[in-house]
């Protein structure tokens, strides 16, 4: 059916599904030449794709993505990993489904690679490092889970346990608990001991990751708020600040800018776009919440933060922690691109009106 030449050039449209995946092939002139399903292993794409001349694959970005353009591109193809969210021909499509999807897909590719905003994946090295860090917080949120199953148990019991941080809940909640519910409780405070010293082991590898792999994360770490935690994420999630020809485009890329619906005079203000990684942003917000609390201590960020959110109106004090997640994400891409040296109170001094400067520019 295909002439063996490279000079030869298809659009290929592949859903991946979890076990099979369709596809849909156009040609230069926008005739649909194949629909077709394959398994979603690297045996059957490879089988398939060898076959065919050099084309251009486009793809949404999804569990399976990164393998498959990795093997794609090796056997010579042009692969475009598409940003899901941002194709509304896709996910808006009242007809949407596996075998619409994919002709979908291998029409923008012969389009304009454009319309796919595609994306490109992270370092093989980078994900298994940044799966250490997911996998902490998948511990962290079940002991949380845990720690207030537990509480909510021995409130229905007229009796309440001690304050304390989730690192010691286990041991000073054993001698207060309830005689009826120690047989309930008790083994559920042995697995949140066991999860806490998980948590203790894989924070032993993000602090080795810091020091030994991710040297970068040093100079992030000495923001205020900012621990190995959160630096390591940024520089995983981002991998090579190249990425972003200014440091202002991290906020959007982030999700920590609000949407736009402007249409003529009528331009509310709605809520962030969430776009990007939630992890991250996620740890951002965390620090920014930090730095605006009562133990931040005094920089920068928290003057205009706290400036900020004395302007009063609703939801004043959430728009600043935003706004400062978003300032600060600002902050670190531009330590990182230019190795500059952290200064907390750089506004306050004589070279502070260019500071200012630079912060209304980004």
């Amino acid at each position: 059916m295909f002439e063996d030449t490279m000079d030869a050039t298809l659009f290929i449209g592949l859903d991946l599904g979890d076990r099979r995946s369709d596809l849909a092939i156009v040609d230069q002139d926008g005739v649909l030449v194949e629909e077709s399903r394959v398994p979603t292993t690297p045996a059957a794409l490879e089988r398939k794709f060898s076959a065919l001349p050099r084309s251009r694959i486009a793809l949404e970005v999804g569990p399976h993505s990164r393998w498959a353009s990795q093997l794609l591109e090796g056997l010579g193809h042009e692969v475009l990993v598409a940003n899901a969210r941002k194709v509304r021909a896709i996910y808006d499509n009242p007809r949407k489904g596996d075998r619409n999807d994919a002709q979908t897909l291998a029409r923008l590719a012969r389009l304009d690679p454009a319309l796919l905003s595609p994306i490109r994946h992270r370092s093989a090295q980078a994900q298994a490092d940044l799966a250490i860090l997911r996998s902490r917080d998948a511990l962290v949120r079940s002991r949380t889970l845990l720690i207030n199953h537990v509480r909510g148990m021995v409130k229905s019991f007229g009796a309440r346990l001690p304050s304390c941080s989730a690192e010691s809940f286990a041991s000073r909640a054993t001698p207060a608990l309830p005689e009826a519910l120690r047989p309930a409780s008790l083994p559920l405070l042995e697995t949140i001991a066991g999860l806490t010293r998980q948590i203790r082991s894989y924070d032993r590898q993000i602090k080795d990751l810091c020091q030994t792999r991710y040297p970068k994360t040093q100079a992030l770490s000495l923001i205020s708020g900012v621990g190995a935690l959160t630096a390591l994420a940024y520089v995983l999630t981002l991998e090579d600040p190249r990425r972003f020809a200014k440091s202002r485009h991290v906020g959007p890329a982030l999700g920590l800018v609000p949407r736009r619906d402007q249409s003529g005079g009528h331009d509310p203000q709605l809520r962030i776009t969430k776009t990007g990684d939630a992890f991250l942003r996620r740890l951002l917000v965390g620090s920014a919440q930090y730095i605006l609390g009562p133990f931040g201590p005094d920089c920068d960020l928290r003057r205009w933060g706290l400036a900020l959110a004395e302007r009063g109106g609703k939801n004043a004090k959430k728009r600043a922690v935003v706004a400062v997640a978003r300032k600060l994400a600002i902050l670190m891409h531009r330590l990182w691109k230019t190795d500059e040296v952290y200064d907390p109170l750089w506004a306050s001094h004589p070279h502070g009106d260019h500071a200012a400067r630079m912060a209304r520019a980004a």
